[in-house]
C-alpha cells in the first residue's frame, strides 16, 4: 500500500482560496441549475439588464422564471463555450481543485470585464461540458424550455 493515500479525498490546504471551494461546490449541481445560475450571473453583472428585469416582474410581465434563466444561461454558453476551454488540464485526475485553477483562468481570459458569478458559472460549465453542452444545444433547436 502507497504512503501517499487516496488524494481524491484530500481536504484543501488551510490557505486555498474560497472561491476554489464554492467552485467544487458549483461542479456537484445539475446542468439545468449551471445553466440558470449562468444565466443569472450574467444579468447581475450588467446593472440595465437587472433593472429590466426587475422592472418586468415589478409588472408581473416577461414570466421571467427557472426556465428563461436556464434559456438565458443556454444562449450565454452557446456563445461563450468555444472561448471558455474545453475544460480539460494537465492536472492529475481527481484533482478537482487543480482543474478548478486552470479552468478559471481560461474563463477569466475569455470573458475580460465579467464578473466573480459569471466566470464562476462559466468554469463550472467548461469543466461539465458533457451534460451542460447537450442541455444548452436542446435550448437551441427549440426541443427543451418550449
Amino acid at each position: 500500500m502507497s504512503d501517499r493515500g487516496d488524494l481524491r479525498f484530500v481536504l484543501p490546504d488551510v490557505e486555498a482560496p474560497a472561491a476554489v471551494e464554492a467552485g467544487v461546490i458549483l461542479l456537484g449541481l445539475d446542468a439545468d441549475r449551471l445553466l440558470a445560475g449562468l444565466g443569472l450571473a450574467r444579468l447581475a453583472d450588467d446593472a440595465a439588464l437587472v433593472t429590466q428585469v426587475v422592472d418586468q416582474a415589478r409588472h408581473e410581465a416577461g414570466g421571467f422564471g427557472f426556465a428563461a434563466l436556464v434559456a438565458s444561461g443556454a444562449g450565454c454558453w452557446r456563445e461563450l463555450r468555444a472561448f471558455a476551454g474545453d475544460g480539460r488540464s494537465t492536472a492529475s485526475p481527481g484533482a478537482l481543485r487543480r482543474e478548478w485553477e486552470v479552468a478559471h483562468a481560461l474563463a477569466t481570459a475569455a470573458v475580460p470585464g465579467a464578473g466573480a458569478a459569471t466566470i464562476a458559472h462559466l468554469t463550472a460549465c467548461s469543466l461539465r461540458r458533457a451534460d451542460v453542452d447537450p442541455l444548452a444545444d436542446r435550448y437551441a433547436d427549440g426541443t427543451e424550455g418550449t
